[in-house]
């Protein structure tokens, strides 16, 4: 069943079209993360970071990782997605404290000037962030002259220009592969530059075990513990409560339509990773310009450390902010108030439930489903940090097994597995799965 639906897969026309022009452009960003800034001597940077490879601690690889390497390689790729996804948590936050902007978003055309706005905003992003970066740069270049080929003045105007370009070329990408392709744009981005990471990750484990680091036999039981956590993790992406609706006959014009029973399926996590995605991105930001300015003031290069990845501060915040944006967001995508108008509207009623205590009873199941599944994806997101201070495993290994990347790598493939499940149904053909649809875990 599994072959002959990977058959249709390509041969729909459409659904091939979309998979190759998706294929196409992650291999372009995953081409832009080895191209440096210009005026960068990409050979001295890379022996730099070799040099300090051991002693470097965890930013510089935690920054590295999320951007899929281009941060060490200072490409014109190096800051990612994460100024817009910075840019959107922003936007996302004015929309609820002020409500002139989402009357703004609820006009017609609205979402269309918000999303401008945004992408406006996140060129004042990527401009600051980058220019953190020059100065991160510079920082090198005092002991390592050799990184730098050109005089800093222009270094660092076309740092800037490059490096923001391209972060507004790849949020461009992400845009294209939504509209064009199959899945998330940019939630396919990142996984893109996770997946990278995977070969250097198993060899620096090798290379591990061969020097007598790390005992084989924990490298195997760590190994299974992931495709333990992989499993969970599935389970609970795809857990939902169905909550009964019931809808009386009703007259719309001269037809009559019969009564329907039917159910609002709310899933234990219905934000998805994007409260990982926005809790990392949150903390990314302020720790990739302590690390960038640090050398130049002590005050930085105390916050630096104070928040590094596998710090105890570190992962409490992440903790708060993973549970914060899970109500946050689920607040924003599933609003009770908007949910109980609509039932009502439509001569529905859940049973048992009076018509004025349905937002009370949809608010109380929700907060219910909520904080165990934020609690879940805040259990994940430390794998990372527990492995590394138990197991001595090398951090970017540790990254992929679990927190942030396995969380991502999870949602982000179920989302897409079920869009090209949606193209398949629709030109008549069995899903991806055996019994030809992803089904959720009722709860």
């Amino acid at each position: 069943m599994a072959g002959n639906a990977l058959v249709d897969v390509f041969r729909i026309k459409e659904l091939r079209e979309r998979i190759l022009y998706t294929v196409t452009w992650l291999v372009v960003f995953r081409i832009g993360a080895f191209l440096p800034i210009p005026g960068i001597n990409a050979g001295a940077l890379k022996a730099y970071f070799a040099s300090v490879n051991s002693q470097s601690g965890g930013i510089t690889d935690y920054l590295d990782f999320f951007a899929g390497g281009a941060f060490k390689n200072f490409s014109v790729f190096m800051l990612g997605v994460m100024p817009y996804i910075s840019t959107q948590i922003i936007m996302q936050l004015l929309l609820v404290v002020f409500p002139s902007f989402k009357r703004v978003a609820e006009e017609e055309g609205g979402r269309k000037k918000i999303a401008l706005w945004t992408r406006l905003a996140t060129v004042g992003v990527a401009i600051i962030q980058s220019f953190a970066l020059v100065a991160y740069a510079k920082t090198i270049a005092k002991t390592n002259p050799e990184v730098l080929m050109i005089n800093e003045t222009a270094y660092t105007l076309l740092a800037i220009l490059t490096v923001t370009t391209g972060t507004m070329f790849i949020v461009w990408i992400g845009e294209q592969i939504t509209k064009r392709g199959i899945g998330n744009g940019i939630s396919l981005i990142i996984f893109a530059g996770i997946v990278a990471r995977l070969p250097n990750a198993l060899y620096a484990l090798g290379v591990k075990i061969a020097s007598g680091e790390i005992n084989p036999v924990f490298a195997i039981v760590v190994l299974l513990l992931f495709v333990a956590v992989v499993a969970l993790v599935i389970y609970e992406q795809q857990g939902q409560r169905k909550i009964p609706v019931n809808y009386a006959k009703r007259v719309v014009g001269r037809k009559m339509y019969g009564a329907q029973n039917t159910y609002i399926p709310f899933k234990i996590n219905p934000s998805g990773v994007i409260p990982v995605i926005f809790a990392s991105s949150l903390l990314t930001f302020p720790l990739q310009i302590a690390q960038s300015l640090g050398g130049g003031a002590k005050w930085l290069r105390d916050f630096a450390h104070f928040l590094r990845p596998e710090g105890w501060w570190y992962n409490i915040f992440y903790v708060l902010f993973i549970i914060f944006f899970a109500y946050f967001y689920t607040q924003v995508s599933l609003n009770p108030q908007e949910i109980s108008k609509n039932i009502r509207e439509n001569g529905g009623s859940i049973p048992g439930i009076r018509s004025e205590k349905m937002e009370e009873y949809l608010t109380k199941i929700l907060n219910r489903i909520v904080l165990p599944g934020s609690l879940y994806l805040a259990m994940i997101a430390l794998i990372p940090t527990i492995i590394q201070r138990i197991f001595n495993f090398p951090s970017q290994l540790a990254y992929l097994l679990g927190g942030t990347s396995l969380l991502i790598l999870v949602g982000v493939d179920l989302d897409t597995m079920s869009q090209i499940e949606a193209q398949l149904k629709m030109h008549h053909h069995d899903g991806l799965t055996k019994h030809g649809h992803i089904k959720g875990r009722n709860l």
